[in-house]
């Protein structure tokens, strides 16, 4: 097992090609070992190298509607009335603190998430 760091592009392009010929070894064997130490460097660089962010709010709002199949209809309990959740989604309002509680409760969205701040549209 011969394995380094992951300090360029093609450090990293070597990598995801050795990972591929080692994926599917059997457990316990030497190259299984190789493949989840080279899965974890492979991981990291890309956190550092390609990150995701977070959606804003709103979007983490209408992902989990759609994961869950909701309406706006749905959210008129959490956010108070059908304009109100349209004003909310169309981002024509800010979230208010009681609205990010029954929020996190009703999608299982993390508060911290929702707090973020995001730009109105005027």
């Amino acid at each position: 097992m011969k394995i380094k760091p992951i300090k360029t592009e093609s450090d990293y392009q070597n990598a995801l090609k050795r990972l591929e010929v080692i994926f599917d070894s059997t457990i316990g064997t030497p190259e299984s070992d190789e493949a989840d130490i080279l899965g974890l460097i492979i991981d990291d660089y890309e956190k550092k190298i390609y990150p995701i962010e977070a959606p804003d709010p709103i979007e983490a709002i209408k992902i989990r509607m759609e994961e869950m199949k909701l309406k706006q209809v749905d959210l008129v309990n959490e956010i108070g009335g059908k304009s109100r959740v349209s004003e909310i989604l169309n981002r024509k309002r800010k979230l208010t603190v009681e609205m990010i509680r029954n929020l996190t409760k009703k999608l299982n969205l993390s508060a911290s998430l929702l707090i973020h701040d995001y730009q109105l549209i005027r």
